[in-house]
């Protein structure tokens, strides 16, 4: 469960950081929003130190997977644009490899 916290966590306040970043730059918004970009991603990369897991590597690629389908929700209920068929097909294969690194049997 502290798993899927941090993984989800991790996406929103990465998603909400880069955001901030575009935000200034390309829509013209205040230089301000770079200070709570920052801090979301600050939060991102302090979420990720709490998966239980030996290789930080790991925990990455397995991130990969909810990160997408997470910029993929951003798409549809931040930016107002319906995610079709293939963002959705997408990110359907993006969380099945994601179970695959975390769930496959490890020595």
């Amino acid at each position: 469960m502290l798993t899927l916290f941090a993984y989800v966590g991790a996406a929103l306040a990465e998603i909400a950081g880069c955001f901030a970043f575009w935000a200034w730059l390309r829509l013209d918004k205040s230089p301000w929003w770079l200070a709570p970009g920052m801090l979301s991603l600050a939060v991102f990369a302090y979420l990720l130190t709490l998966v239980d897991s030996e290789a930080a590597g790991r925990t990455y690629a397995a991130y990969g997977g909810v990160y997408i389908v997470a910029a993929i929700f951003w798409l549809w209920a931040i930016e107002g644009h319906r995610p079709d068929r293939w963002d959705l097909t997408g990110g359907m294969v993006c969380l099945i490899g994601a179970g695959i690194i975390l769930a496959g049997p490890r020595p």
